[in-house]
């Protein structure tokens, strides 16, 4: 009987303590996810249909590790190559042949494009709810989390692997003047392209980075939102796992 009473009295402190946490605590975190992910997407810098500003030109230094047989300057204008400098040292006599972007094309860069619209999307599912919602069930916030969770994670991997372009792509895009023969794939040694009436075959492979300062910002956001909205869900889980316990 005592054991039965007990029972009851945790029952009931459980269910206060749930109740709590799905009127109080989840609106507190979904106001701080709302905060970081603003925060995140005003780190894209890029330009809104009828604001009539110019977003702002950065420069980044290009390098390799390991190797000066590449050097370069970027220069970035929201999610737009618009320039790129690039000095490549030939392995065999050390000629320097330099590279140029035109300057009537940009290289559209629609991985910072996709990775802005999944965080704006994360923010509307956040949003999305009268200020006075009151959520019923654990259930409830577990979609939400995932929800929001799918395009958080969708955002990191948009900026973290971006997509490699095959040399059809960039001969179709007009930012060279080369087109390519055959269809081997950019970065693949063998891979053939002509430039001019010259026929070249690529031989050696070197990869350039740089650090763009805001994009690291962005993934930091990420990472903090995701790991708040797991914490969540953990909490909500440990409460649904002692309903669903039967001694």
């Amino acid at each position: 009987m005592a054991a039965a009473m007990a029972s009851q009295g945790e029952r009931a402190v459980l269910e206060e303590e749930f109740k709590w946490l799905l009127q109080e605590e989840v609106h507190a975190v979904l106001r701080q996810l709302q905060d970081i992910l603003k925060e995140a997407s005003h780190r894209f810098a890029l330009p809104t249909s009828g604001s009539g500003r110019a977003v702002k030109q950065e420069n980044f230094v290009l390098s390799t590790s390991g190797t000066d047989q590449v050097k370069g300057v970027m220069t970035l204008q929201g999610d737009a190559l618009c320039q790129a400098d690039v000095n490549l040292k030939m392995p065999r006599n050390n000629q320097l042949l330099h590279f140029a972007f035109r300057e009537d094309k940009q290289w559209k860069l629609q991985q910072i494009q996709d990775a802005r619209n999944h965080v704006n999307q994360a923010i509307y599912l956040l949003m999305n709810r009268d200020v006075n919602y009151q959520f019923k069930t654990g259930l409830e916030v577990l979609k939400l989390m995932d929800a929001v969770m799918l395009q958080l994670s969708r955002a990191r991997n948009r900026l973290t692997t971006p997509a490699t372009l095959t040399l059809p792509e960039i001969a179709s895009s007009g930012l060279t003047n080369f087109k390519p023969a055959g269809g081997s794939v950019l970065h693949n040694p063998g891979a053939m392209f002509e430039f001019g009436s010259q026929r070249y075959e690529v031989s050696h492979v070197h990869k350039v980075e740089c650090v763009v300062p805001w994009l690291n910002d962005a993934l930091v956001f990420f990472t903090v939102s995701l790991q708040l909205c797991q914490q969540l869900k953990d909490k909500i889980s440990v409460f649904s796992s002692y309903w669903n316990y039967r001694p």
